[in-house]
């Protein structure tokens, strides 16, 4: 078997001489079924359906209509997978032409840049199966996709934990597609998150393929179950009905804490899966494993939440497994970071690091009234902050000393103002209406409190609860259940597939949470008592201990990791994330570090918004640059060539007015380069980071 040169001369490790990477006593283990393996579901995919697109092809995937079912009450698992693909690789990308679609990412797109792929159907088999116990978390969902081009003689695997809180197939835009055009396999999981939904009026939940079940015959192969007794169950909904509990907020598992194993874990899967199918009889009659992390090229990449994942996968993972990463806009926690210091330019930010629990309650308490500063008046989205609500929040926050000034406009800009002294980017700004007004900022916050808290679904933490409202925004049942189609659409957290936050403390009675007049100020003020006690729970021994179990500490074991972030990221804050994980890293490793800092000027944190008004002008595709980062670890892993130095990439928005923005092209995009200028190189020195401005 060949081996790639630099991965050869790097380990010089043979099967044939007996030797054994550090971390792994036995190669064995990689053709015999892992322990926390349930049975596996096998699938072809050739002719009119694929890896990449189930069917759709490129021009299928670029179509905003939802594939059609035969049956809307009933999908098949082929149906439900189409479906899937279809959300999953829409909600990361812009798939708009004058976005770069078709012309300088996607299916048609080969690795050199040219359109030569036609409709890039990838044909291969799919492997399936629930991780049942892995490490405490129940029935976390694995998926290798082994493309037919995949060469055992140079073997690959490139690990794709899912972003966000979605299920397996979160990453097969942002990384499945670059994996299977390499012809890699491609190891994906849901992390122990993704779109599990309890429906409990019925006590209906959905199977590993997405199909239904009642929650008593599903027992342990329930994808997610809220594990009432029948009695518990009827006396919640007595009080609280047409209401739902989600796998990522109310598994009471924290799943968190275990996603940089459950990357290492998929990995292994995968490794099982090619013995499986290549590899050969021994004498005793035993499979001999022939591909081997001494031989195989893994690359661990993913954005947001996977992005976490896999540089949480790279301090974990024994020594040899993970051969490079690529983190896109990494949701990360640090542990101890008082030591690191980070600035921009001579400015030096005031407590870089903070967690995610952290800034993202202060951004749910703060951002609503930060959205109607005269100041963000260009705000994309602005519409979907209602003015009234907006100017109530800021009243309630200066009635509670949170913000200062005599009217509401001093009140927002002071908000404004206080977002960036607490760590976000002025470059962010225009962002707070969009990430306020769809309800990000509060859906994370409450799953994460329920996350960290490990919650119950009946315990409605801070009076929150999750269910569907009638179109005044009283909880009401759906005019159709979300469950046939929950495993395909839903994102994992509210609002999504009519499964939304009410909020129960209201004085008007449960309702929308948007529409919530608080107790304390007597205001239909956004929920301010409901912001104010996610924000208190902070302090509590609970969502602490959570937090303390998700935190990393910045040591990459050398491993070659390039890290790309958007400068204008208003919900994972870079010197919250990336900037400090550089700054902690820098501080352990020191000059063995072999991580780069790629930041992005002009990108944010959801490129599918591209494609709207307002975002097309003002901001570009980070996309872009996670495929030239992979493209370069794998140069740096195949042919030595050399990892970029940490830097500012200076990018060019479209500009233009509404319905006339120019296409975006290349000269929009300047590349990542090895050795960038001084005044873009950002340094990184025991605990201190330096980023040009």
């Amino acid at each position: 078997m060949t081996k790639f040169p630099r991965r050869l001369g790097a380990v010089a490790l043979t099967l044939s001489a007996g030797l054994m990477l550090s971390g792994f006593s036995s190669h064995s283990h990689f053709t015999q079924k892992p322990r926390w393996l349930d049975d596996m579901i096998v699938t072809d995919y050739r002719g009119d359906d694929d890896l990449l697109t189930a069917g759709l092809g490129a021009s299928g995937l670029a179509s905003p209509t939802v594939p059609p079912l035969a049956d809307a009450t009933a999908p098949t698992p082929a149906e439900l997978r189409r479906l899937a693909i279809h959300a999953n690789y829409r909600a990361l990308i812009d798939t708009t032409p004058g976005g770069g679609y078709g012309r300088l990412y996607g299916p048609n797109i080969d690795l050199d840049g040219n359109d030569t792929l036609g409709e890039g159907m990838i044909p291969g088999t799919e492997y399936l199966a629930f991780a049942r116990r892995l490490h405490g978390v129940r029935n976390v969902t694995m998926l290798v996709q082994l493309p037919d081009s995949f060469d055992a003689e140079h073997p690959c695997i490139v690990a794709a934990p899912s972003s966000g809180s979605r299920g397996a197939y979160g990453a097969i835009g942002t990384t499945g597609e670059w994996g299977l055009k390499r012809g890699c396999a491609v190891a994906y999981t849901d992390k122990g998150t993704g779109a599990g939904a309890h429906e409990l009026e019925t006590n209906t939940v959905t199977l590993i393929d997405g199909t239904l079940a009642d929650d008593d015959a599903a027992g342990r192969d329930a994808y997610f179950s809220a594990s009432l007794s029948e009695a518990e169950r009827a006396a919640y909904l007595a009080e609280h009905p047409n209401r739902y509990a989600m796998k990522h907020a109310h598994s009471g598992d924290n799943p968190e804490r275990i996603w940089g194993r459950a990357t290492i874990e998929a990995i292994e899967f995968a490794f099982y899966v090619l013995n499986d199918r290549f590899g050969t009889p021994g004498r005793n009659g035993k499979i001999r494993p022939v591909i081997t992390p001494g031989n195989t090229l893994v690359i661990a990449a993913s954005v947001s939440n996977g992005g976490g994942a896999v540089l949480a996968a790279a301090e974990q993972a024994p020594r040899g497994l993970i051969d490079a990463v690529v983190a896109g806009e990494p949701q990360i926690n640090l542990k101890h970071t008082g030591r690191i210091r980070v600035f921009r330019g001579t400015q030096e930010i005031a407590e870089p690091g903070k967690p995610l629990y952290d800034y993202v309650t202060y951004a749910n308490l703060i951002q609503g009234c930060a959205a109607i500063a005269p100041s963000n008046a260009g705000s994309p989205f602005l519409a979907v902050v209602a003015p009234a609500l907006a100017a109530n929040r800021c009243a309630s926050l200066a009635a509670a000393g949170l913000v200062s000034g005599a009217t509401t406009d001093a009140q927002a800009e002071d908000a404004a103002a206080r977002l960036v002294a607490y760590g976000w980017e002025p470059d962010s700004a225009l962002l707070h209406a969009s990430h306020f007004g769809f309800v990000v900022s509060s859906a994370v916050s409450v799953t994460y409190a329920n996350a960290y808290a490990r919650a119950d679904v009946r315990d409605n933490l801070c009076g929150f609860s999750m269910g569907s409202t009638s179109a005044v925004g009283l909880p009401a049942p759906p005019p159709a259940s979300p469950m046939p189609t929950v495993w395909s659409l839903n994102n994992g957290v509210p609002p999504s597939t009519g499964i939304n936050l009410i909020a129960e403390n209201s004085l008007t009675g449960p309702i929308l949470e948007a529409l919530a007049v608080s107790p304390s100020t007597g205001l239909a003020d956004y929920n301010f008592d409901g912001a104010m006690c996610l924000r208190g729970l902070l302090e509590d021994n609970d969502v602490q201990d959570g937090i303390r179990a998700v935190s990393v500490r910045g040591d990459l074991e050398r491993t070659p990791t390039i890290i790309v972030h958007g400068r204008s990221d208003a919900l994972i804050p870079v010197n919250h994330t990336s900037r400090a994980y550089l700054a902690a890293n820098s501080r352990i490793e020191g000059r063995r570090s072999k991580l780069s800092y790629i930041e992005v000027t002009n990108g944010q944190h959801f490129d599918a918004f591209l494609g709207f008004p307002g975002f097309d002008a003002l901001f570009v595709p980070l996309h872009v640059y996670g495929g030239q980062a992979l493209d370069m670890v794998w140069a740096h892993l195949t042919q030595g060539d050399p990892l970029p130095a940490s830097q500012v990439v200076r990018t060019t928005p479209r500009g233009g007015l509404p319905g006339a923005v120019p296409a975006i092209t290349l000269d929009n995009l300047p590349p990542i380069v090895i050795e960038p200028d001084a005044a873009d190189a950002i340094t990184a020195t025991r605990g201190t980071v330096v980023v040009p401005d």
